[in-house]
């Protein structure tokens, strides 16, 4: 799989801040990758160099094989973006928002009305075509911007906190439309969140913290690295949880032992099946890895 996004010792500061300090991360073609981290991290400056509205101190960034250096049009082309505030015109009608959207990439007449047709029908809003935007609610206003920034058919969908503040039949929707054309186009979608639940999807994980990255890998390998991994006994009784481990807890049903890893939990179970009558194993959480490495909460929604 090749990489569609490589960043290389990227550095930029306003003054005296250090906004993004030797920033190093590759993206691969047709993964979701999770950008996380906190407001005023660098997550919000790093994405504008890519998108080449904000001018970098040093180092390098390659979009799909194209120095942003050498070609920054080409780079625009190949990247929608879907920002945390809506971009569109609430006085224009959403036909109208999404026509001029297309007209800046050479995309008019019989196939605009193809690609509005295709958007209109994955996104569920051919009924909203002829109404403003200031008529819209919240939830039918961030799938026009997702349309809006799908318009060009980018390789690239970047999304800075897509979801904050929709239902959750709508976030359910957008994601579940996002993922299927992911998969069908092999887009690659770039993912700012506070929900850990949406982090937690991703194929890889990077985290920065003042500017710095502290800590990137799958999903799994940072629970791995630094979270324990936990067991709930339920039904059970506190002496004999006691005896089992002195790192427990009492839950809804239950008490909930904490262990270092899988490999223990297995063996605390083995060695004392008659406690294990009723129980399950789980792993930390991903606001568990945020807190341990940056030792800030990321919060939004469920964790997994």
């Amino acid at each position: 799989m090749n990489n569609i996004i490589e960043i290389k010792n990227l550095t930029k500061s306003y003054g005296e801040v250090k906004a993004v300090q030797d920033v190093s991360f590759t993206v691969r073609e047709g993964e979701m990758f999770a950008f996380l981290g906190v407001n005023g991290a660098g997550k919000s400056t790093t994405i504008n160099i890519m998108c080449t509205t904000l001018a970098k101190d040093s180092g390098k960034i390659f979009i799909d094989g194209t120095d942003i250096d050498n070609d920054a049009l080409s780079v625009k082309n190949k990247i929608g973006v879907v920002f945390q505030s809506s971009v569109l015109d609430r006085a224009l009608t959403v036909k109208d928002n999404l026509e001029h959207r297309a007209s800046l990439y050479g995309i008019t007449g019989e196939a605009f009305k193809q690609r509005l047709d295709e958007l209109s029908d994955t996104f569920d809003f051919k009924d909203l075509l002829g109404r403003t935007l200031g008529k819209l609610s919240g939830g039918q206003k961030r799938r026009i911007d997702i349309a809006r920034a799908l318009i060009h058919k980018p390789k690239i969908l970047i999304l800075d906190e897509p979801t904050t503040g929709l239902d959750p039949q709508t976030r359910k929707l957008i994601w579940d439309t996002v993922n299927d054309m992911r998969k069908k186009e092999n887009m690659t979608v770039f993912l700012t969140t506070h929900y850990m639940e949406e982090a937690a999807e991703a194929d890889y994980v990077v985290i920065i913290d003042s500017g710095r990255i502290v800590a990137k890998g799958t999903p799994l390998e940072l629970k791995n690295t630094y979270t324990d991994d936990y067991i709930t006994l339920y039904n059970a009784d506190e002496e004999a949880v006691k005896k089992l481990s002195p790192n427990y807890s009492a839950v809804k049903n239950g008490y909930r032992i904490t262990v270092p890893n899988t490999e223990s939990a297995t063996s605390l179970i083995v060695n004392n099946r008659e406690a294990f009558i009723d129980y399950e194993i789980t792993k930390g959480k991903m606001d568990d890895v945020f807190l341990a490495v940056t030792g800030k909460n990321l919060t939004g929604g469920d964790s997994k």
